[in-house]
């Protein structure tokens, strides 16, 4: 299997959304070619790839053609199905590996490994399986907690918060019974993100950490830098490089983080981590010389990584639903950057497009 790509060759990608079809944009900037494979026949990534294949993500025939015509496979949500990854691995390499797909797609597996082989703080959390076995993690977490599924949850998808004793009153089945993990709460300030690649050599590259504000459990902003102290900031950063390098990871990921303040010290606990280029990162487009989209292209590329220095100051706000209505005025903004994804219809809660508004460094 071939380890570095040349320009010409020719990059896979799992999933034909926004993400996928942002990568397909970087990695067309310096000559290479994308395969998009993905089973919906609309997706937006399409428009920008020199080829496509639609079909499910369980069609061995199909999966093994689209290996043979690609030098590498990257993927642009984690939650592609395991099977997928291990007939992609047999016939070329797999970009992040399935190892950090495994580990992103289960709480339990990912908490675990977060706190013992990543040796990274993160809230406490019990596994529960059944509405008994919630009742007894309940008492050992003081009758609070957050009760999450653990695999197939994003956008506070798959979520209970119990505070009251009527709040657990069949949580498990609202959840339809699916295996889970209740976490305590975290009596967090805010979210920060770190965006941290690794190249095949195991350099490790971050970028500046951002603070993050959800709307309706939705990422709304990302602002850059993050109104954190210094050595706030470097701490997310090494954390971040602990990860990535504990996974053995190619590509960029994204690492969520809370911050928490107590006795007036500043700690950080890790909240989750995405396998793939993130929504948080989408400011680096206009305020980096390399963008996380060329960042992920270079590394499962096998080529050096690019400099993560940010030249401005910048808040990235999501077009979310109808707010992608205000494109004609944001083109008005004089240091305002507009993206649309291409897609047609501007549904409640759907990710539209992104701005990134620049102000000079201070």
């Amino acid at each position: 299997m071939v380890s570095t790509l040349r320009p010409g060759d020719t990059i896979g990608i799992l999933g034909g959304g926004q993400l996928g079809r942002m990568i397909a944009q970087a990695a067309s900037r310096m000559g290479l070619k994308c395969h998009i494979y993905c089973p919906d026949e609309i997706s937006p990534a399409f428009e920008v790839s020199a080829t496509k294949t639609i079909a499910a993500y369980d069609d061995e025939q199909a999966l093994t053609e689209f290996a043979e015509n690609v030098s590498v496979v990257t993927y642009e949500f984690e939650n592609v199905p395991g099977e997928t990854a291990r007939i992609l691995e047999q016939l070329v390499p797999v970009r992040p590996g399935p190892h950090a797909l495994k580990v992103s797609q289960d709480r339990l597996i990912e908490k675990t490994f977060l706190s013992q082989e990543a040796a990274t703080q993160v809230a406490p959390f019990i596994k529960v399986d059944t509405q008994a076995e919630l009742e007894t993690a309940l008492a050992e977490l003081g009758g609070q907690g957050v009760l999450k599924t653990r695999r197939f949850g994003y956008d506070g998808k798959g979520q209970i918060m119990i505070r009251t004793p009527e709040d657990a009153e069949n949580a498990m089945e609202q959840l339809n019974n699916q295996p889970a993990i209740l976490e305590g709460i975290v009596p967090f300030e805010k979210e920060i993100s770190v965006i941290v690649a690794r190249s095949l050599d195991g350099t490790v590259k971050c970028y500046d950490p951002s603070d993050n504000y959800h709307k309706n459990q939705i990422l709304k902003t990302s602002t850059v830098p993050a109104d954190i102290p210094e050595g706030t900031a470097q701490q997310a950063v090494d954390m971040a490089t602990r990860i990535a390098t504990a996974l053995g990871y190619i590509g960029v990921m994204g690492v969520e983080l809370f911050v928490v303040k107590t006795d007036g010290n500043t700690e950080l606990v890790v909240n989750e981590i995405a396998p793939r280029v993130h929504n948080s990162g989408h400011w680096t487009e206009d305020a980096c010389p390399v963008s996380q989209f060329e960042q992920h292209v270079r590394a499962i590329a096998g080529w050096p990584l690019g400099s993560p220095a940010r030249g401005y100051n910048v808040i990235m706000e999501n077009l979310i639903g109808d707010d992608v209505n205000t494109w004609a005025s944001t083109l008005l903004e004089p240091n305002a950057h507009l993206t649309l994804y291409g897609k047609g219809q501007a549904r409640e809660g759907r990710k539209m497009g992104h701005v990134n508004r620049l102000s000079p460094l201070c």
